[in-house]
């Protein structure tokens, strides 16, 4: 089927129809898109809750969804201005359905699930129906995307508008279309770029693939109009971000080990990409797969050499490129067999499933774990809850570790947070401002028993801020630890005095 030349016989079919040739059982009852989604559905509500555990990434969403809209754009000034339109969406979905870790997380199941069956159609329209289905089936497989599809944070929207965005420009390339169309493109993009700028990259992988394409002029050039206003609405938010960089300080410098995994996925997608063969001139799942999934991975890296800035989860969308290819392999594989065994090829697909289903079970279950995750805030408050007395303070090391507060309150009802200067909220900031060193040295001195929120031992590291130095230099010094627990990533420790207070002189 030529790219951007006019077709006989006119397309007519909407976005998640199949076009009306060799019509089969799949194709009529719509299964293609279908089975892919509610598979992905049922993957993603399966263990949602995580054990009722909430580690710090989900933590940031969950207290700052619970602000006011004003507390929220005060924040955002000072803070994540990166996440404020995800904030601001997860806000009211806590006003409407109240907090929770079915609140927190199904927005991304329901996203990832929209971002399998658009893998099912464009795989469908490229390279038939049994690679289409297959593709949907394999992206809620791959363990990035396990790990993010019940993830109380951003990335899986962007992945679905990933698929939206890729199934709005094959749909141009393959049939003639109205402005609204592109409007339509523009608008998925933009809402990709607000929800993380980085999505941008899949504009140079759409621009690979219409060069990779023969494509008409006039299709090249409202594709640049539709990307170009896209970027032009998401610019003041790069700009913006851009003085809010030192948030990503913490991320490590690129290092040849870390290339590994992004080497080994454009291996695994070029060799689906040389099973699709595609002819001269003809759009084909290789031609649109592989720069989804190139690009964005290339891009990152090439970025991370300018400043540290390579995490997998902000390309999580380049992965909807490696199940596309994936199910190209699977489609090849039953052409293959149809010829000599009709009755086998049908049995193709779901061979692969009941070899890959259990084969990733372990990764599977360790996913859905609160050990998966860096820490659970929700855990820690439980443990504070029964171990707090009336009358005791509570410090926590570093003060990010304030989200077990933000996040369950009365966890910490009672207890005084004595380096506390400005709560978060009033602060604008994720964990609150808090006094100068000296006044709370005195605060901790004039205490008898108090709580220390720190990490756990395997995960902690090292003290560096002025203000965490001297409280556990205060508290080494005058207290002794009398109760200790550590779960998940957090620890509690409760300290008594035991030296006289020293003198103010």
């Amino acid at each position: 089927m030529s790219t951007g030349r006019k077709l006989e016989t006119p397309f007519r079919f909407s976005l998640f129809e199949s076009p009306p040739a060799a019509p089969t059982r799949l194709h009529r009852a719509g299964l293609v898109w279908l089975l892919p989604m509610l598979w992905t559905f049922a993957f993603g509500l399966w263990g949602l809750s995580r054990q009722d555990s909430v580690w710090r990434d989900e933590a940031a969403t969950w207290q700052v969804a619970q602000r006011s809209t004003a507390e929220i754009w005060h924040m955002l000034a000072n803070v994540d201005v990166v996440h404020g339109f995800y904030y601001l969406l997860m806000h009211l979905l806590f006003e409407c359905f109240g907090p929770g870790t079915t609140t927190l997380r199904l927005p991304s199941v329901l996203a990832t699930a929209v971002a399998a069956a658009c893998v099912a159609v464009i795989g469908r329209r490229l390279a038939g129906a049994w690679a289409g289905l297959a593709g949907g089936m394999a992206l809620s497989l791959l363990p990035s995307v396990q790990f993010h599809l019940q993830e109380g944070r951003s990335y899986a929207l962007v992945a679905a508008g990933a698929g939206v965005t890729t199934l709005l420009l094959v749909t141009a390339l393959q049939r003639p279309v109205r402005p609204h169309h592109w409007a339509a493109y523009s608008a998925a993009v933009l809402l990709m770029g607000l929800l993380n700028w980085l999505s941008l990259m899949i504009l140079a992988a759409h621009l690979a693939t219409l060069l990779w394409t023969p494509t008409e002029r006039g299709v090249l050039a409202r594709w640049a109009v539709a990307a170009g206003c896209a970027t032009v609405g998401v610019l003041p938010l790069i700009v913006f971000s851009r003085n809010q960089s030192a948030q990503l300080s913490w991320i490590p410098p690129l290092t040849w080990h870390m290339l590994i995994g992004p080497g080994v996925l454009l291996a695994i997608g070029g060799a689906g990409a040389l099973l699709d063969r595609p002819r001269a001139g003809r759009l084909s799942s290789a031609t649109v797969g592989l720069p989804l999934l190139a690009v964005p991975q290339l891009g990152l890296i090439a970025l991370s050499l300018i400043q540290p800035i390579f995490l997998d989860r902000y390309i999580l969308y380049s992965m909807l490129g490696l199940a596309l290819l994936i199910g190209t392999a699977v489609g090849s594989a039953v052409r293959a067999v149809k010829p000599r065994f009709p009755a086998a090829s049908n049995w193709v697909l779901p061979t692969v499933l009941a070899l890959a289903v259990p084969a990733l079970l372990p990764q599977s279950l360790a996913k859905r774990s609160p050990a998966s995750r860096v820490d659970d805030v929700l855990a820690v408050a439980s443990d504070v809850r029964h171990l707090k007395q009336t009358g005791d303070a509570v410090l926590f090391v570093p003060s990010a570790r304030r989200d077990s507060k933000s996040v369950c309150p009365e966890a910490f009802a009672g207890l005084r947070d004595i380096a506390l200067a400005e709560t978060p909220e009033a602060s604008g900031t994720l964990k609150g401002t808090e006094s100068a060193p000296n006044r709370i040295r005195a605060a901790i001195l004039a205490e008898h028993r108090v709580l220390v929120v720190t990490d756990a031992s395997g995960v902690v590291r090292p003290v560096t801020a002025d203000r965490d130095k001297m409280k556990t230099t205060i508290l080494r010094q005058y207290f002794t630890p009398v109760a200790d627990e550590q779960i998940r990533g957090r620890r509690v420790t409760v300290y008594e005095r035991d030296k006289p207070y020293p003198n103010r002189a």
